[in-house]
């Protein structure tokens, strides 16, 4: 059904909101000392982004194109798929929903933030960190990673997917990048994935908080902007010479 842009904004805001709500609680419930999931490991927050993703366009997707995702706006713009007067309100939206999600992420474990002393583990709850840090292999990872999500989004436009599935295939793609292309970076491949709720960690009074690396921050931002644009320009080519 056609919605107003006014729709589509709100949808956009709510299912950022929603996908950090619950991916960064898999994140906490990883992370945060006297979780019932406290440690359980890479697999359980893979599947949990995965699916995370899948909700928030299910929740959403009638609203909007459920981007969730700025690198995803600008690929599309890149690709034609959407307006590039739309391009900036979806990114602001989207960057506001991931703060709120966040907060929200905060309030739900709040006593467990008080109960974890190590400050990396509070930031992980909310933004990315590299496994080793390089800026330049970390910004390739995030490059790389991008663009495959991107032109994998594009090119599933090209078929034909049972009615109401595409969202699910959308988390198995997310759960795909999480284990197979994640360890580097921790996959943001979504720059308001990373800067809402890095912003949220900067003002709000976490217990036990310590910086929020804004040295690191210009990489899940820049390398998936970057990996959007190629994804979006391969998918032209692509379709340009079939």
């Amino acid at each position: 059904m056609e919605t107003t842009v006014a729709q589509q904004l709100v949808g956009e805001f709510f299912g950022t909101a929603i996908l950090i709500y619950i991916g960064s609680g898999v994140g906490a419930s990883n992370s945060l000392k006297d979780s019932k999931a406290y440690d359980s490991g890479w697999l359980h927050i893979t599947i949990g982004w995965g699916l995370a993703v899948t909700m928030a366009i299910y929740s959403i997707g009638w609203l909007s194109p459920a981007h969730l995702n700025p690198a995803v706006t600008l690929g599309m713009a890149v690709a034609n798929q959407i307006e590039w007067r739309m391009v900036l309100p979806y990114i602001t939206v989207q960057i506001v929903g991931a703060m709120l999600g966040s907060l929200l992420v905060w309030l739900h474990y709040f006593p467990h933030f008080k109960e974890t002393k190590d400050s990396d583990a509070i930031l992980s709850v909310f933004s990315t960190t590299p496994a080793i840090k390089a800026p330049l292999w970390n910004v390739i990872s995030e490059i790389l990673a991008t663009g495959v999500l991107v032109y994998a989004l594009l090119a599933f436009t090209q078929g034909d997917f049972t009615e109401g599935l595409n969202p699910v295939v959308v988390g198995l793609l997310i759960l795909t990048i999480g284990l197979s292309l994640g360890g580097t970076t921790g996959y943001a491949i979504n720059p308001a994935r990373d800067l809402g709720p890095r912003i949220a960690h900067q003002l709000l009074p976490i217990a036990n908080k310590g910086s929020s690396q804004w040295d690191y921050a210009w990489i899940p931002i820049i390398g998936p902007f970057v990996g959007a644009t190629i994804g979006g320009l391969l998918f032209i080519a692509v379709t340009t010479w079939i």
